[in-house]
């Protein structure tokens, strides 16, 4: 089979920033659920300590980043920060404005700068007063989802 161009392919750039590339994973187990009162201030938290203010985390729906230092490119670019790792979650489970933090994460950079899995959580985890060593014990359980409510579709 022939495949035909029926006109001149697009020059692609790609953004080589745009993904980062672990270096390190490690599965958080047991996942680390945090309600929504602490998932809530440790996504205010990053928000303080934010790049574009001045610090080194940057908070997203699916995580929070650890960098090296603050943006300073121009225009707010990463500048000469350097991308470090990040703490994975999924938000809203397991239940409404809760999150289950499943898997830390350091990028080459981060290895290289003498970062590991658990620096990048416990830095992550740090911004509310939480510690890595026996917290997640004294959290409280997730509620039950009710197995007769109906989902909605």
């Amino acid at each position: 089979m022939a495949l035909t161009l029926l006109a001149q392919p697009v020059h692609l750039r790609l953004n080589t920033d745009a993904i980062a590339v672990p270096a390190l994973t490690s599965q958080v187990r047991p996942a680390l659920v945090l309600p929504e009162r602490q998932a809530r201030a440790l996504l205010d938290a990053a928000a303080r300590e934010d790049v574009g203010n001045g610090g080194c985390f940057a908070a997203g729906p699916a995580g929070i980043q650890v960098w090296s230092g603050p943006f300073d490119g121009p225009g707010g670019a990463k500048g000469s920060a350097a991308h470090l790792g990040s703490v994975d979650w999924t938000y809203d489970t397991p239940a409404r404005h809760w999150a289950m933090i499943y898997r830390a994460m350091v990028t080459h950079e981060g290895v290289a700068r003498g970062e590991t899995t658990t620096t990048v959580l416990a830095r992550v985890l740090a911004l509310t007063g939480l510690s890595i060593e026996g917290d997640r014990v004294t959290l409280p359980s997730p509620p039950l989802r009710d197995p007769f409510r109906r989902r909605a579709e």
